[in-house]
C-alpha cells in the first residue's frame, strides 16, 4: 500500500499529466468538436496521464528513476502514453481506422516528445515541491537530497569544462 508520503511525491507528476490531458479537450474543441465531446476527450486523457504521472513521482521517490535521467523515463512513457491514448480513444474516439497496433506504434513514437516535455516540467516543479514537503516527509527529504547531489554534480562538471 502506498503511504501518504509517497502520495505527496506523486502530486507534481499527477498534476502535470492531468493538465496535459485536459489540454487535449481544448484542442478537440479547436478542431470543431462539440463541447461535450471535448470535455469527454479531456477527461478520458487527463485521468490516465494523471495516474501515470503520479506513478512516475512515486517511482522516482523509491529510486526506480533518478533525477536528471531521460532514458528510463522515455521508456516508461513509451508504454504509458499509448495506453493512455488507447483509453481515451476507447471512451471518446471515433475509432482507429488503421487498427490498434499501428495506432499504438504511432503513439509510442509521439510518447517520446511527451516524455521530453513531461520530464522538463517535472524537473522544474518537483524540487520546489520537495523543499516545501521535506520537513514533514522523510521521502521528500531523501529525494530532495538526490536533486541537490545531481545539481552539485552538474555544477562541478560545468566548472571543469570552463577551465
Amino acid at each position: 500500500m502506498i503511504g501518504r508520503h509517497s502520495l505527496e511525491l506523486a502530486l507534481p507528476g499527477a498534476s502535470i499529466g492531468a493538465v496535459a490531458g485536459a489540454m487535449a479537450g481544448g484542442l478537440t474543441l479547436l478542431a470543431g468538436q462539440p463541447t461535450g465531446m471535448a470535455a469527454l476527450s479531456a477527461l478520458a486523457l487527463a485521468v490516465p496521464l494523471g495516474l501515470f504521472g503520479g506513478l512516475y513521482g512515486v517511482l522516482l521517490g523509491h529510486g526506480v528513476f533518478r533525477p536528471g535521467t531521460f532514458g528510463p523515463v522515455g521508456l516508461f512513457w513509451m508504454a504509458a502514453f499509448p495506453v493512455s491514448r488507447l483509453m481515451q480513444e476507447s471512451v471518446a474516439g471515433v475509432g482507429m481506422a488503421d487498427g490498434v497496433l499501428p495506432f499504438l506504434a504511432y503513439q509510442a513514437m509521439v510518447a517520446l516528445g511527451f516524455a521530453i516535455g513531461f520530464v522538463w516540467l517535472h524537473e522544474r516543479l518537483m524540487p520546489h515541491w520537495l523543499m516545501r514537503r521535506a520537513g514533514a516527509n522523510p521521502e521528500a527529504k531523501a529525494l530532495l537530497g538526490q536533486y541537490i547531489q545531481h545539481a552539485q554534480a552538474l555544477q562541478t562538471a560545468r566548472k571543469g569544462s570552463r577551465r
